[in-house]
């Protein structure tokens, strides 16, 4: 991958994008647009970064002005101070501020993983910005039975951070997440699609781990007990679709996105792919949010 002067990776977003930084309390946010028509704010994961989105993006910029970003903290997006805890409710205002400088009237807001809880605090602490939410997969761990033995996972990651280190920390919270497992005994001959989005998850993988030791020491434990008040969400439901991934079955986000579903009174979604379908299965995926926008 090419660099640009500032260090940052030049993404296929970069191609016909403006945007630059935006300064915050606290902050400066490295966002992009593209495209042209209703703004739809695509909000990443944690601790994901706006990449995430590069290759459903282009797919929708004929449709959509697409607004991409990094969270404080992460990837592109600086700290005016030394590093501190961050909650998502600050994440969300991030996001408002976002919104408010880029204009373009009440947005669409696809928001992924732990960015469904911002984009959640963000509908409900600013109803007049939202015009629909996708929250797809948000880990609203709350909503677990204490007796399951997921619900602790953001202490748990964050305990074995302060004792192990940020890779045994990280392979503690993947387990608890539901991912990984076994390889195939067998693997067919990728298609060079296929090539393409095993390099994207491999480059996911790295930038994630470059952000871990910011998420691990000042952000999972405020990413897992996030969720606004679901008497404040309902009153505002009637903009927010809770997606799911169709092949993430038994994962953590995708039983929490169900148990937020039901709370609300709505059937969930299911796109196509895993928590990363996005990724794995942007043609498909961006068809499929297109028809919910609409």
């Amino acid at each position: 991958m090419l660099r640009r002067k500032d260090g940052l990776l030049m993404s296929d977003l970069d191609a016909g994008a403006t945007g630059g930084f935006l300064d915050v309390p606290g902050a400066r946010l490295r966002y992009q647009v593209v495209g042209s028509g209703p703004t739809l704010l695509m909000i990443p994961g944690s601790p994901a970064d706006s990449y995430d989105f590069v290759s459903i993006a282009p797919l929708l910029a004929d449709r959509y002005t697409v607004v991409t970003y990094d969270w404080r903290g992460f990837s592109g997006s600086r700290l005016a101070g030394p590093p501190a805890d961050t909650s998502i409710r600050l994440h969300a205002d991030d996001a408002h501020r976002l919104l408010a400088a880029v204009g373009g009237g009440p947005a669409y807001v696809f928001a992924s993983s732990a960015g469904g809880l911002v984009g959640l605090n963000l509908i409900a602490d600013h109803p007049g910005q939202v015009r629909v939410l996708v929250a797809h997969e948000p880990p609203a761990i709350e909503l677990l039975a204490g007796t399951d033995h997921r619900f602790g996972v953001g202490r748990e990651a964050y305990e074995i951070y302060q004792q192990q280190g940020v890779v045994p920390a990280m392979q503690a919270f993947a387990a608890g997440l539901g991912f990984g497992g076994p390889p195939p005994a067998t693997w067919d001959e990728p298609s060079p699609a296929m090539r393409e989005t095993m390099a994207r998850m491999q480059e996911k993988i790295a930038r994630q781990m470059k952000n871990a030791d910011f998420f691990l020491a000042h952000v999972v434990r405020s990413v897992y007990h996030a969720l606004p008040d679901l008497a404040v969400l309902a009153d505002v439901s009637s903009g927010v679709v809770v997606a799911v991934g169709d092949d993430s079955g038994g994962q953590l986000a995708h039983d929490t996105g169900l148990a937020l579903a039901e709370r609300l009174g709505v059937v969930a979604e299911t796109f196509p792919g895993g928590h990363a379908g996005f990724l794995t299965h942007p043609t498909a995926f961006a068809d499929k949010l297109h028809q919910i926008l609409q």
